[in-house]
């Protein structure tokens, strides 16, 4: 079978190869955290609740200075009922030509996620859906906001979280 059209986005590449457009002399190193291995869940996940993690910011009107809606670019929280009509993603980078974030569900899946709540798929959702900055330090990703979030998610009585980021 021939294959006429790319069927993913190496977005490893992609970044190495923005990085490199901008002049910097070394490539892109992704982070990587050999300390923290992929664990079971403590219990079925009927029996857990559940966490959602985006990328996205509290929105705000046109005409805002983008450097103030994340609060300086800290981890923030916002409630999960009832969930929230618009987010704010101007300021990160996806394909604006291809498409649009109008449809908060479709980064912030919280209306999914209830209705696996009501099947019975998962136990309950967290009462706070987490919102964290996209930040190109790893020092910072991993040292203050991935504690944050989870010292919230703990607060939440969350067992597991969902990334979803933009």
């Amino acid at each position: 079978m021939t294959t006429t059209h790319r069927t993913f986005v190496s977005y490893i590449d992609r970044t190495r190869e923005f990085y490199a457009a901008q002049g910097y002399e070394r490539p892109y190193q992704w982070a990587q955290n050999e300390g923290a291995p992929f664990a079971k869940l403590p219990k079925p996940l009927a029996d857990c609740r559940v966490a959602l993690v985006t990328t996205a910011s509290v929105f705000r009107e046109k005409g805002v200075d983008p450097g103030s809606l994340r609060g300086g670019k800290q981890v923030w929280s916002g409630e999960t009922q009832p969930p929230p009509d618009r987010l704010f993603t101007d300021d990160l980078s996806w394909d604006k030509q291809a498409t649009h974030t109008d449809d908060v569900e479709s980064f912030l899946p919280l209306t999914a996620l209830r209705g696996y709540t009501e099947s019975g798929r998962i136990g309950s959702m967290a009462s706070h859906f987490f919102g964290v900055p996209t930040d190109y330090s790893q020092r910072r990703t991993l040292e203050e906001d991935a504690p944050e979030v989870l010292r919230r998610c703990r607060e939440d009585g969350v067992d597991t979280a969902l990334l979803v980021p933009l």
